[in-house]
């Protein structure tokens, strides 16, 4: 089952991600707005991997009786 937090955690992440990006374009630093956007981007998709992992593993478990 998904873990709800987990989904607040991205979603988290993402508005921070938003949020430090606008302040910096603001700022006239899109080159450090550009490297945040990828980091968030990086950081969002390891979450997501885990959980491709877990599902893997629990469709494995559920074919191998």
């Amino acid at each position: 089952m998904l873990d709800f937090g987990l989904i607040l955690k991205i979603g988290a992440m993402g508005m921070i991600t938003i949020i430090l990006d606008k302040v910096l374009k603001s700022g006239g630093r899109d080159d450090y707005a550009t490297i945040v956007n990828f980091a968030g981007i990086v950081i969002i998709l390891m979450m997501v991997v885990t959980l491709v992992v877990k599902l893997f593993s629990s469709i494995q478990t559920l074919v191998n009786f």
